[in-house]
Protein backbone atom coordinates (compact mmCIF):
# COMPACT_ATOMS: atom_id res chain seq x y z
CA UNK A 1 0.00 0.00 0.00
CA UNK A 2 1.31 3.52 -1.08
CA UNK A 3 1.26 5.23 2.16
CA UNK A 4 1.01 8.70 0.62
CA UNK A 5 -1.53 7.81 -1.81
CA UNK A 6 -3.77 7.32 1.55
CA UNK A 7 -2.92 10.60 2.92
CA UNK A 8 -5.49 13.56 3.94
CA UNK A 9 -5.44 16.30 1.65
CA UNK A 10 -3.38 18.74 3.69
CA UNK A 11 -0.73 15.48 4.66
CA UNK A 12 -0.96 15.55 0.89
CA UNK A 13 1.17 18.82 0.47
CA UNK A 14 3.49 17.56 3.72
CA UNK A 15 4.39 15.34 0.67
CA UNK A 16 5.21 17.47 -1.62
CA UNK A 17 8.89 16.32 -3.51
CA UNK A 18 10.47 19.44 -2.89
CA UNK A 19 9.22 19.15 1.03
CA UNK A 20 10.23 15.52 1.19
CA UNK A 21 13.89 16.27 0.08
CA UNK A 22 14.24 18.84 2.29
CA UNK A 23 13.37 17.03 5.60
CA UNK A 24 14.87 13.74 4.23
CA UNK A 25 18.49 15.91 3.98
CA UNK A 26 18.00 17.01 7.25
CA UNK A 27 17.21 13.75 8.27
CA UNK A 28 20.56 12.26 6.90
CA UNK A 29 22.76 14.94 8.28
CA UNK A 30 21.97 14.05 11.95
CA UNK A 31 23.68 10.70 11.68
CA UNK A 32 26.96 12.66 9.48
CA UNK A 33 26.89 15.41 12.26
CA UNK A 34 26.92 12.16 14.80
CA UNK A 35 29.62 10.26 12.75
CA UNK A 36 31.56 13.61 12.10
CA UNK A 37 32.15 14.13 16.30
CA UNK A 38 32.73 10.44 16.67
CA UNK A 39 35.96 10.72 14.06
CA UNK A 40 36.63 14.39 15.67
CA UNK A 41 37.05 12.90 18.91
CA UNK A 42 39.54 10.03 17.89
CA UNK A 43 41.49 12.01 15.69
CA UNK A 44 44.06 13.36 18.69
CA UNK A 45 44.34 9.59 19.55
CA UNK A 46 44.63 8.72 16.04
CA UNK A 47 47.15 11.35 15.36
CA UNK A 48 49.48 10.70 18.84
CA UNK A 49 48.85 6.98 18.20
CA UNK A 50 49.32 6.59 14.67
CA UNK A 51 51.61 3.77 14.13
CA UNK A 52 48.36 1.97 15.58
CA UNK A 53 46.61 0.14 12.52
CA UNK A 54 43.88 -0.51 14.70
CA UNK A 55 42.98 3.53 15.43
CA UNK A 56 44.06 4.37 11.45
CA UNK A 57 41.52 1.55 10.70
CA UNK A 58 38.58 3.01 13.15
CA UNK A 59 39.27 6.54 11.90
CA UNK A 60 38.73 5.53 8.11
CA UNK A 61 35.65 3.38 8.82
CA UNK A 62 34.13 7.10 10.55
CA UNK A 63 35.15 8.54 7.09
CA UNK A 64 33.51 6.64 5.39
CA UNK A 65 30.16 6.44 7.17
CA UNK A 66 30.45 10.27 7.15
CA UNK A 67 30.68 10.19 3.51
CA UNK A 68 27.74 7.65 3.35
CA UNK A 69 25.70 9.76 5.47
CA UNK A 70 26.95 13.56 2.99
CA UNK A 71 26.49 11.57 -0.25
CA UNK A 72 23.12 9.93 0.88
CA UNK A 73 21.21 13.41 1.22
CA UNK A 74 18.79 14.31 -1.11
CA UNK A 75 20.54 17.73 -1.88
CA UNK A 76 23.46 15.89 -1.74
CA UNK A 77 22.40 13.82 -4.68
CA UNK A 78 20.92 16.67 -7.26
CA UNK A 79 24.01 18.58 -6.63
CA UNK A 80 26.15 15.71 -7.85
CA UNK A 81 24.42 14.64 -10.27
CA UNK A 82 24.45 18.36 -11.82
CA UNK A 83 27.78 18.87 -11.86
CA UNK A 84 28.88 15.85 -13.66
CA UNK A 85 26.33 16.04 -15.79
CA UNK A 86 24.90 12.53 -15.47
CA UNK A 87 21.78 11.26 -14.23
CA UNK A 88 21.55 9.33 -11.06
CA UNK A 89 25.29 9.08 -10.72
CA UNK A 90 25.14 9.65 -7.80
CA UNK A 91 23.60 5.85 -7.70
CA UNK A 92 26.90 4.18 -7.87
CA UNK A 93 29.08 6.37 -6.04
CA UNK A 94 27.00 6.17 -2.79
CA UNK A 95 27.14 1.97 -3.25
CA UNK A 96 30.14 1.85 -3.65
CA UNK A 97 31.36 4.39 -0.56
CA UNK A 98 29.06 2.01 1.05
CA UNK A 99 30.56 -1.34 0.07
CA UNK A 100 34.04 0.25 0.95
CA UNK A 101 32.19 0.87 4.68
CA UNK A 102 31.30 -2.92 4.30
CA UNK A 103 34.70 -3.99 3.70
CA UNK A 104 36.36 -2.03 5.87
CA UNK A 105 34.11 -3.29 9.07
CA UNK A 106 35.17 -6.77 7.76
CA UNK A 107 38.93 -6.12 7.96
CA UNK A 108 38.40 -4.26 11.29
CA UNK A 109 36.67 -7.13 12.48
CA UNK A 110 39.32 -9.84 11.67
CA UNK A 111 42.09 -7.49 13.21
CA UNK A 112 40.30 -7.38 16.59
CA UNK A 113 39.43 -11.23 16.41
CA UNK A 114 42.62 -12.30 15.49
CA UNK A 115 44.71 -9.44 17.16
CA UNK A 116 47.36 -7.24 15.52
CA UNK A 117 50.19 -9.59 16.38
CA UNK A 118 48.89 -12.18 14.26
CA UNK A 119 50.34 -12.32 10.54
CA UNK A 120 49.21 -16.10 10.17
CA UNK A 121 48.35 -17.22 6.40
CA UNK A 122 44.97 -17.53 7.34
CA UNK A 123 44.60 -13.88 8.74
CA UNK A 124 46.23 -12.42 5.11
CA UNK A 125 44.25 -14.94 3.13
CA UNK A 126 41.04 -13.41 5.04
CA UNK A 127 42.25 -10.04 4.55
CA UNK A 128 43.02 -10.75 0.62
CA UNK A 129 40.02 -12.26 0.73
CA UNK A 130 37.95 -9.27 1.76
CA UNK A 131 40.18 -6.54 0.16
CA UNK A 132 39.89 -8.88 -3.55
CA UNK A 133 35.97 -9.66 -2.97
CA UNK A 134 34.77 -5.86 -1.95
CA UNK A 135 36.92 -4.40 -4.25
CA UNK A 136 35.97 -6.48 -6.90
CA UNK A 137 32.10 -5.69 -6.07
CA UNK A 138 32.89 -1.60 -6.15
CA UNK A 139 34.26 -1.87 -10.16
CA UNK A 140 30.74 -4.10 -10.79
CA UNK A 141 29.05 -1.36 -10.04
CA UNK A 142 30.46 0.96 -12.14
CA UNK A 143 30.50 -1.37 -14.74
CA UNK A 144 26.83 -2.06 -14.12
CA UNK A 145 25.85 1.57 -13.80
CA UNK A 146 27.77 2.39 -17.23
CA UNK A 147 25.64 -0.27 -19.22
CA UNK A 148 21.92 0.39 -17.71
CA UNK A 149 19.62 2.76 -18.67
CA UNK A 150 18.47 5.41 -15.88
CA UNK A 151 17.97 8.50 -17.27
CA UNK A 152 15.47 9.67 -15.00
CA UNK A 153 16.54 11.45 -11.49
CA UNK A 154 15.26 9.82 -8.66
CA UNK A 155 16.11 11.53 -5.72
CA UNK A 156 14.53 9.13 -2.82
CA UNK A 157 13.43 6.07 -4.72
CA UNK A 158 15.72 4.89 -7.05
CA UNK A 159 15.97 1.28 -5.84
CA UNK A 160 12.75 0.38 -6.65
CA UNK A 161 12.35 2.62 -9.18
CA UNK A 162 14.69 1.21 -11.30
CA UNK A 163 14.35 -2.60 -9.01
CA UNK A 164 13.38 -4.36 -13.10
CA UNK A 165 15.46 -2.40 -14.90
CA UNK A 166 18.25 -4.55 -16.31
CA UNK A 167 21.94 -4.22 -15.45
CA UNK A 168 20.55 -1.91 -12.63
CA UNK A 169 18.47 -4.13 -11.25
CA UNK A 170 21.68 -6.31 -11.01
CA UNK A 171 23.54 -3.07 -9.42
CA UNK A 172 21.22 -2.51 -6.87
CA UNK A 173 20.76 -6.42 -5.42
CA UNK A 174 24.71 -6.82 -5.66
CA UNK A 175 25.43 -3.68 -3.41
CA UNK A 176 22.90 -4.92 -0.87
CA UNK A 177 24.12 -8.49 -0.64
CA UNK A 178 27.54 -7.26 -0.41
CA UNK A 179 26.50 -5.27 2.56
CA UNK A 180 24.50 -8.05 4.40
CA UNK A 181 27.10 -10.20 4.32
CA UNK A 182 28.92 -7.48 6.21
CA UNK A 183 26.86 -6.80 8.59
CA UNK A 184 25.67 -10.19 9.49
CA UNK A 185 29.56 -10.91 10.06
CA UNK A 186 30.33 -8.02 11.98
CA UNK A 187 27.29 -8.18 14.22
CA UNK A 188 28.31 -11.88 15.12
CA UNK A 189 31.91 -11.41 15.63
CA UNK A 190 30.79 -8.35 17.86
CA UNK A 191 27.79 -10.00 19.86
CA UNK A 192 30.64 -13.09 20.71
CA UNK A 193 32.86 -10.63 21.78
CA UNK A 194 29.94 -8.88 24.40
CA UNK A 195 30.30 -11.93 25.68
CA UNK A 196 33.76 -11.92 26.78
CA UNK A 197 34.12 -12.02 30.83
CA UNK A 198 36.83 -8.84 31.85
CA UNK A 199 35.43 -5.72 29.78
CA UNK A 200 35.06 -2.76 31.55
CA UNK A 201 31.84 -1.48 31.52
CA UNK A 202 32.21 1.46 29.06
CA UNK A 203 34.11 -0.77 26.29
CA UNK A 204 31.39 -3.47 26.90
CA UNK A 205 28.53 -0.91 26.47
CA UNK A 206 30.19 0.55 23.01
CA UNK A 207 30.42 -2.89 22.09
CA UNK A 208 26.54 -3.62 22.95
CA UNK A 209 26.16 -0.12 20.81
CA UNK A 210 27.67 -1.15 17.59
CA UNK A 211 25.94 -4.67 18.13
CA UNK A 212 22.83 -3.06 17.86
CA UNK A 213 23.32 -0.52 15.05
CA UNK A 214 25.14 -3.37 13.13
CA UNK A 215 21.88 -5.45 13.61
CA UNK A 216 19.50 -2.34 12.60
CA UNK A 217 21.41 -2.35 9.34
CA UNK A 218 19.88 -5.88 8.80
CA UNK A 219 16.40 -4.63 9.02
CA UNK A 220 17.79 -1.72 6.08
CA UNK A 221 18.54 -4.79 4.02
CA UNK A 222 15.85 -6.80 5.01
CA UNK A 223 13.53 -3.20 4.09
CA UNK A 224 15.20 -2.93 1.02
CA UNK A 225 14.93 -6.34 -0.12
CA UNK A 226 11.33 -7.40 0.49
CA UNK A 227 10.66 -3.88 -1.95
CA UNK A 228 12.93 -5.08 -4.54
CA UNK A 229 11.22 -8.12 -4.35
CA UNK A 230 7.51 -7.15 -4.45
CA UNK A 231 8.54 -5.11 -7.73
CA UNK A 232 9.51 -8.02 -9.15
CA UNK A 233 6.57 -9.92 -8.21
CA UNK A 234 4.32 -7.01 -9.77
CA UNK A 235 3.38 -5.51 -6.13
CA UNK A 236 3.85 -2.46 -4.34
CA UNK A 237 5.95 -2.33 -1.13
CA UNK A 238 8.08 0.99 -2.28
CA UNK A 239 7.24 2.72 1.31
CA UNK A 240 9.35 0.24 2.61
CA UNK A 241 12.54 1.32 0.69
CA UNK A 242 11.70 5.03 0.99
CA UNK A 243 9.72 5.23 4.25
CA UNK A 244 11.90 2.59 6.73
CA UNK A 245 14.83 2.29 5.36
CA UNK A 246 16.29 5.42 5.30
CA UNK A 247 15.20 6.16 8.89
CA UNK A 248 16.42 2.61 10.28
CA UNK A 249 19.81 3.44 8.42
CA UNK A 250 19.64 6.80 10.37
CA UNK A 251 19.43 5.45 13.88
CA UNK A 252 22.10 2.37 12.83
CA UNK A 253 24.64 4.95 12.10
CA UNK A 254 24.20 7.00 15.36
CA UNK A 255 24.32 3.66 17.61
CA UNK A 256 27.19 2.79 15.43
CA UNK A 257 28.85 6.17 16.52
CA UNK A 258 28.43 6.04 19.84
CA UNK A 259 29.99 2.55 19.94
CA UNK A 260 32.97 4.26 18.83
CA UNK A 261 32.19 7.10 21.21
CA UNK A 262 31.63 5.76 24.55
CA UNK A 263 34.42 3.67 25.66
CA UNK A 264 36.76 7.13 24.72
CA UNK A 265 34.17 9.50 26.17
CA UNK A 266 32.93 7.30 29.20
CA UNK A 267 36.43 6.72 30.67
CA UNK A 268 37.67 10.08 29.80
CA UNK A 269 34.23 11.69 32.13
CA UNK A 270 34.85 8.82 34.39
CA UNK A 271 38.18 10.16 35.14
CA UNK A 272 37.30 13.74 34.90
CA UNK A 273 34.52 12.79 38.03
CA UNK A 274 36.72 10.74 39.92
CA UNK A 275 39.29 13.85 40.11
CA UNK A 276 36.51 16.46 40.67
CA UNK A 277 35.13 14.05 43.38
CA UNK A 278 38.48 13.51 45.23
CA UNK A 279 39.05 17.42 44.95
CA UNK A 280 35.52 18.33 46.29
CA UNK A 281 36.16 15.34 48.92
CA UNK A 282 39.11 17.22 50.44
CA UNK A 283 37.73 20.75 50.90
CA UNK A 284 36.96 19.63 54.89
CA UNK A 285 40.71 19.05 55.55
CA UNK A 286 41.61 21.54 53.53
CA UNK A 287 40.09 24.27 55.23
CA UNK A 288 41.27 23.43 58.22
CA UNK A 289 44.61 23.58 57.37
CA UNK A 290 43.98 26.76 56.07
CA UNK A 291 43.16 27.61 59.40
CA UNK A 292 46.89 26.00 60.37
CA UNK A 293 48.53 27.76 57.55
CA UNK A 294 46.74 30.69 57.22
CA UNK A 295 46.17 31.23 53.69
CA UNK A 296 45.74 28.22 50.47
CA UNK A 297 47.88 27.43 47.53
CA UNK A 298 48.27 30.26 45.20
CA UNK A 299 45.10 30.20 42.55
CA UNK A 300 45.66 29.58 39.14
CA UNK A 301 42.64 30.17 36.97
CA UNK A 302 44.20 28.01 33.73
CA UNK A 303 44.71 25.04 35.96
CA UNK A 304 42.79 21.89 34.83
CA UNK A 305 40.80 19.57 37.38
CA UNK A 306 44.04 17.46 37.95
CA UNK A 307 46.64 20.49 38.62
CA UNK A 308 44.14 21.62 41.29
CA UNK A 309 43.57 18.50 43.05
CA UNK A 310 47.16 18.19 43.19
CA UNK A 311 47.51 21.55 44.50
CA UNK A 312 45.22 20.87 47.10
CA UNK A 313 47.10 17.22 48.10
CA UNK A 314 50.45 19.23 48.42
CA UNK A 315 49.18 21.78 50.24
CA UNK A 316 47.77 19.61 53.28
CA UNK A 317 50.32 17.23 53.46
CA UNK A 318 52.76 20.34 53.66
CA UNK A 319 50.86 21.95 56.67
CA UNK A 320 49.90 18.43 58.19
CA UNK A 321 53.33 16.48 58.50
CA UNK A 322 54.56 19.15 61.06
CA UNK A 323 51.49 19.22 62.74
CA UNK A 324 51.12 15.37 62.40
CA UNK A 325 53.88 15.04 64.55
CA UNK A 326 52.52 17.08 67.20
CA UNK A 327 49.85 14.83 67.64
CA UNK A 328 48.80 12.60 70.82
CA UNK A 329 48.98 9.04 70.13
CA UNK A 330 48.08 8.20 73.22
CA UNK A 331 44.89 10.11 71.89
CA UNK A 332 44.87 8.71 68.94
CA UNK A 333 44.76 5.11 70.32
CA UNK A 334 41.82 5.72 72.48
CA UNK A 335 40.07 7.37 69.55
CA UNK A 336 40.14 4.31 67.56
CA UNK A 337 39.23 2.01 70.26
CA UNK A 338 36.09 4.32 70.77
CA UNK A 339 35.17 4.11 67.21
CA UNK A 340 35.41 0.34 67.20
CA UNK A 341 33.46 0.10 70.48
CA UNK A 342 30.54 2.62 68.28
CA UNK A 343 30.62 -0.26 65.98
CA UNK A 344 31.98 1.88 62.74
CA UNK A 345 34.08 0.25 60.40
CA UNK A 346 38.14 -0.72 60.74
CA UNK A 347 38.04 1.46 58.00
CA UNK A 348 35.84 4.06 59.88
CA UNK A 349 37.69 3.92 62.81
CA UNK A 350 40.60 4.67 61.30
CA UNK A 351 40.12 7.75 59.54
CA UNK A 352 37.93 9.31 62.58
CA UNK A 353 40.84 8.68 65.11
CA UNK A 354 43.14 10.69 62.81
CA UNK A 355 40.41 13.17 62.64
CA UNK A 356 40.30 13.43 66.28
CA UNK A 357 43.90 13.80 66.96
CA UNK A 358 44.52 16.30 64.14
CA UNK A 359 41.55 18.72 65.83
CA UNK A 360 43.20 18.35 69.20
CA UNK A 361 46.61 19.31 67.53
CA UNK A 362 45.44 22.12 65.89
CA UNK A 363 43.61 23.05 69.22
CA UNK A 364 46.63 22.42 71.19
CA UNK A 365 49.07 24.40 68.52
CA UNK A 366 46.89 27.65 69.27
CA UNK A 367 47.91 27.72 73.37
CA UNK A 368 51.18 26.28 72.72
CA UNK A 369 54.41 27.07 71.67
CA UNK A 370 55.74 26.35 68.74
CA UNK A 371 58.08 23.44 68.31
CA UNK A 372 58.80 20.71 65.88
CA UNK A 373 56.91 18.00 67.88
CA UNK A 374 58.49 14.36 67.57
CA UNK A 375 60.50 14.05 64.42
CA UNK A 376 60.97 10.81 64.92
CA UNK A 377 57.38 9.96 64.44
CA UNK A 378 55.77 7.71 61.77
CA UNK A 379 52.94 9.86 59.68
CA UNK A 380 53.32 7.96 56.78
CA UNK A 381 49.99 6.54 57.22
CA UNK A 382 47.95 9.45 58.17
CA UNK A 383 49.45 11.59 54.98
CA UNK A 384 48.82 8.56 52.47
CA UNK A 385 45.08 8.34 53.87
CA UNK A 386 44.38 12.36 53.76
CA UNK A 387 40.97 11.26 51.49
CA UNK A 388 39.38 9.24 54.33
CA UNK A 389 40.42 11.65 57.56
CA UNK A 390 38.92 14.05 54.97
CA UNK A 391 35.56 12.36 54.48
CA UNK A 392 35.21 12.08 58.44
CA UNK A 393 35.40 15.69 58.93
CA UNK A 394 32.62 15.93 56.89
CA UNK A 395 30.60 13.90 59.61
CA UNK A 396 31.49 16.44 62.47
CA UNK A 397 28.35 14.54 64.89
CA UNK A 398 30.86 11.32 64.40
CA UNK A 399 33.71 12.93 65.11
CA UNK A 400 32.68 14.71 68.60
CA UNK A 401 31.16 11.26 69.62
CA UNK A 402 34.14 9.72 68.88
CA UNK A 403 36.28 12.56 70.80
CA UNK A 404 34.07 12.35 74.09
CA UNK A 405 33.99 8.58 74.35
CA UNK A 406 37.95 8.93 73.82
CA UNK A 407 38.32 11.78 76.73
CA UNK A 408 36.73 9.44 78.87
CA UNK A 409 38.65 8.45 82.01
CA UNK A 410 40.69 4.70 80.81
CA UNK A 411 39.51 3.04 84.15
CA UNK A 412 35.47 3.50 82.61
CA UNK A 413 36.07 2.68 79.45
CA UNK A 414 36.41 -1.32 78.48
CA UNK A 415 39.83 -2.29 76.98
CA UNK A 416 39.17 -3.40 73.61
CA UNK A 417 41.56 -6.27 73.95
Amino acid sequence: MDLAGSAAGPVRLALDPAVLAGQSSLSFWIPAAVLTAALLIKVPTIIRLWQDPMLRAVGGLLLLACAVFVFVAPSTIRWTNRVTGVPNISAPWVYSLLTAFCGSCLLLIIAWRNGLSDRSAATRRAMRWVISVYSGVIVALWVLFALADVPVERLRDLDTYYATTPFMREEILLYLLAHSVAVLITSRVIWNWVRTDGLDVWLRGGLKSLGVGYGLNLLFDASKLTALVARWTGHDLDWLSTDVAPPVACVSAILIAVGFILPHAGQYLHDRWRVRLAHHELRPLYLLMRTVNGRGPTLLPRGGPELRLTRRETFIRDVLLPLARRTDEELHRRAHRAALELEFTAEEAGALAAAVAILDAVERREHAPEDDGDRDRDTTELLREIGAVSRALRRPDRVAAVRQRAATPAGSVPAHE
